[in-house]
């Protein structure tokens, strides 16, 4: 069965007093699982990471789910740090891992949250983990690639969709594709730039570790965006938050629009004026509407 087999550390963020404990799962497909975990017998936020990043859960939101009595968990995506590759994984694969992870730490019921690719994953959860997830939130989150109606692409900045484009040309292009990239600034708009300069510097912690393991996790990633997800959104029936910034150039606010349209117990809430990753400064109206949800 499934077991813990190494407690690693107990490690400080941000000088903020709060401790994350971080451990080994060992699955019993022989894979592992690298899982955070803050204890405590608060509400459970489930943290799903983005594309690229490690799965530590959001320093910059440690205050307020503090302030809410939050226990945050989270780990990383397979192929990312401390956990195994999985390299035919779906965005569906997501619910086996964390069941494993939540069963692992004698967790019943759970909210999730997740950011940017995040924002799919803990999709799969709501839709496929039934009534153990007490509410879903997505912040910038990604709608399927093959939702009815809706032009996918369209308001993506001309980089994030050629990349996009190429996984869906299968791995071969992606990774053709991925070996010539380079960094383009203007996915994020000036807000985005301001928070990623500021309180969401956070993202120099994770993003860095994620890319040291090669380009692989994150094509696995985009190409599970982009091939059928595994589920149908429309099947949640948990309470879903969809926040996002209007002027989000790679996750286009579109995405959550059409999500709100088609899951019945969506909320929408679109931020003017915020992009991909200014949205997250309202990411503590998040956590208190998580926090919210009981069993």
């Amino acid at each position: 069965m499934d077991r813990l087999v190494r407690r690693k550390r107990l490690v400080r963020r941000r000088g903020d007093g709060v401790k994350v404990s971080e451990s080994d799962l060992r699955l019993e497909d022989g894979r592992t699982l690298h899982v955070y975990d803050t204890g405590g017998d608060g509400p459970v936020v489930l943290w799903h990471h983005g594309t690229p990043n490690t799965g530590a859960p959001p320093a910059p939101l440690f205050a307020a789910a503090e302030a809410l009595g939050v226990r945050w968990i989270s780990y990383d995506r397979p192929g990312y740090g401390g956990s195994s590759p999985l390299p035919d994984r779906t965005v569906a694969s997501a619910a086996t891992d964390v069941r494993a992870v939540t069963d692992a730490l004698a967790v019943g019921r759970f909210t999730v949250l997740g950011h940017s690719g995040g924002g799919p994953h803990a999709l799969a959860c709501a839709a496929l983990l039934g009534d153990r997830v007490l509410g879903a939130a997505t912040v910038a989150g990604l709608a399927p690639y093959d939702a009815e109606g809706l032009d996918w692409y369209a308001g993506m900045v001309p980089s994030s969709a050629a990349s996009l484009r190429a996984a869906a040309e299968g791995r071969a292009a992606k990774e053709a594709y991925e070996a010539g990239a380079a960094y383009d600034p203007d996915m994020f708009t000036d807000a985005d730039h301001e928070a990623l300069a500021s309180t969401w510097s956070w993202f120099d912690e994770v993003v860095g570790p994620a890319l040291e393991g090669g380009p692989d996790a994150p094509i696995t990633d985009d190409l599970a965006y982009v091939a059928p997800w595994g589920f149908d959104p429309a099947t949640i029936t948990a309470p879903l938050l969809l926040l996002h910034g209007e002027e989000d150039r790679i996750a286009p606010a579109a995405h959550s629009r059409w999500l709100a349209e088609h899951c019945p117990t969506a909320e929408l809430r679109l931020r003017p004026g915020a992009g991909h990753i200014s949205v997250l400064e309202a990411g503590a109206e998040a956590l208190e509407w998580l926090a919210a949800r009981k069993g």
